[in-house]
């Protein structure tokens, strides 16, 4: 059994996936292999919503209250004050407000020039409504969580807010704050209302502890990373629009068994990355929710990705979905190399080792447009269920799937196409049958690409956003064994992604048999 880099004491499993080397195959010949053993399978264990409760510091309760023990805290240049009939808790100092312990804290109003800091007890927990506020911070962070137990930051139905932080801070020490809301305690977010984060300096959201985004209507712009927890990032619900110069929403706790992972069970985020999209250090886990990734140089990024639900969207300029980071691999080679996918992982022409990594897919709709590798393991893929779209690359140093392991089918729909040099193919272990085919040439962007069983019915229409001069293509709908023909050209029912259509006016281009793939011997793409 491998091991792990996260150890949760969670719920659910995932398979483990895998994709492997590269290769080419001869136009009008294809076929998949649908028996044999896998020898790189293995199970992770990944963090649930119905665990939630559990495995962070969330709990419902935190969003229920009693409005008669909030403190009122208005905030305006020149002298904020508290205006309810308790200033318990709360100390001012200039522009300046300090919450020092456990409790509901409202505040309204604005500050050009101020900061609000926590500096609660350990065991605190600190509820901030924020009711219409706009705070500023010229020389550092506007809001700085320095001490509790957790931190709420609730936004008030119908309310906007925003926070904004320098664009040079005073204080740039290793352990100075570096986000426009910056906290070191747990940190919720959650609330109807709305908040704009403005991370002119570096980060824009940071918890040095776990992370969860309960709820609310939340922009976030960022010179570096947009949304950084450390232990543990979760999207719950809520709409979450991350602009960032570096990473777009991450996970980042390298150094703590079980910790640096994320997960999306709901909600919906959009995210512009300057480097990768969604990352974490261990296990990405997706199980609901939207999820849209229109720019990046890696668009998903983990040791170990899961998508069992939702609806996923992915652009990058590198790699679409990248299972890969500091673990050692587990044998072999680490050098140039793709291991060839449609013999069950067998090595290809670097012989690059598989790895402690997996990309599993269960449920779900997951749509990759990428510049290099489309679906990349450095380990294992599986793909058991929901549907996987590639518009993988256009170079042939790159492929629609690249995996070390195995590529293992067992169901679901899958439909990646790409360059024709680096092509990686379901291995033995695959239970689900498949074609795969090569074009004399490219077929251009937009192209309805059919398959035709021997009836001549459709069994599946596929339609890419690039030129592809390459297709692997499963799903139930392929019989292992039959002869298929495929037409490009005729007609299809969607501009883009697997579809229905009719062959009327298409071009014959060949005859694919389903039952085995061929493979050829090239380098690995970029890791």
């Amino acid at each position: 059994m491998p091991s792990y880099r996260t150890s949760l004491s969670l719920a659910a499993a995932a398979l483990a996936l895998s994709l492997a080397g590269c290769s080419a195959s001869p136009t009008g010949s294809a076929s998949v292999t649908s028996t044999g053993s896998a020898s790189v399978s293995s199970t992770q264990q990944v963090v649930t919503a119905a665990t939630i409760e559990e495995d962070t510091h969330y709990d419902s309760d935190d969003l229920t209250w009693d409005s008669a023990s909030e403190v009122a805290i208005s905030l305006f240049d020149g002298g904020s004050q508290v205006t309810s009939s308790s200033s318990a808790g709360v100390t001012l100092d200039g522009s300046t407000v300090t919450i020092t312990a456990a409790g509901t804290y409202r505040l309204t109003g604005s500050l050009g020039d101020g900061r609000l800091v926590v500096a609660a007890g350990e065991s605190d927990t600190v509820r901030i409504i924020l009711d219409g506020v706009e705070l500023e911070n010229l020389t550092g962070s506007p809001v700085v969580v320095q001490s509790a137990d957790e931190a709420i930051i609730y936004l008030e139905e119908g309310s906007t807010n925003s926070l904004t932080d320098a664009t040079t801070y005073a204080d740039q020490g290793e352990d100075a704050p570096n986000a426009a809301l910056y906290s070191m305690a747990d940190l919720t977010i959650a609330g109807p209302g709305s908040l704009a984060v403005n991370g002119r300096f570096n980060d824009g959201i940071v918890s040095k502890d776990g992370l969860v985004l309960a709820s609310g209507s939340v922009t976030v712009e960022a010179e570096d990373d947009g949304i950084r927890g450390k232990d543990y990032t979760v999207l719950l619900d809520g709409a979450y629009q991350v602009a960032a110069g570096g990473d777009g929403v991450k996970a980042d706790n390298d150094a703590d068994e079980g910790r640096g992972w994320l997960l999306v069970s709901g909600g919906t985020l959009t995210v512009n990355a300057g480097d990768d999209g969604v990352k974490a250090y261990n296990t990405l886990s997706v199980s609901g929710g939207n999820i849209t990734v229109a720019q990046s140089e890696e668009g998903l990024e983990a040791q170990h990705i899961s998508v069992s639900g939702g609806d996923v969207t992915v652009t990058s300029n590198d790699d679409g979905v990248n299972a890969s980071g500091g673990s050692s691999s587990t044998s072999g080679d680490t050098g140039m190399g793709g291991p060839g996918g449609g013999m069950g992982g067998g090595m290809g022409g670097g012989e690059m080792a598989a790895g402690d990594y997996s990309v599993d897919v269960s449920g779900g709709t997951l749509t990759i447009n990428a510049g290099g590798d489309g679906l990349d393991s450095n380990g294992s893929a599986t793909i058991s269920g929901g549907t996987v779209v590639v518009n993988g690359p256009t170079s042939n140093g790159n492929g629609a799937l690249d995996v070390n392991g195995e590529l293992a089918v067992t169901g679901g729909t899958v439909a990646a196409a790409g360059s024709a040099g680096m092509v990686v193919t379901p291995g033995t272990s695959s239970t689900q049958s498949g074609v795969q085919v090569s074009f004399n040439s490219a077929v251009a962007a937009g192209t309805p690409i059919h398959i035709v069983d021997a009836s001549g019915a459709v069994a599946a229409t596929f339609v890419t956003t690039k030129s592809s001069a390459s297709l692997v293509f499963s799903s139930a709908a392929i019989t292992e064994g039959g002869t298929y023909t495929v037409y490009t050209g005729g007609s299809a029912d969607a501009a883009a992604g697997i579809t229905t259509g009719s062959i009327d006016g298409a071009d014959q281009v060949g005859t694919v048999t389903a039952g085995g793939y061929t493979q050829a011997q090239g380098p690995g793409g970029r890791r």
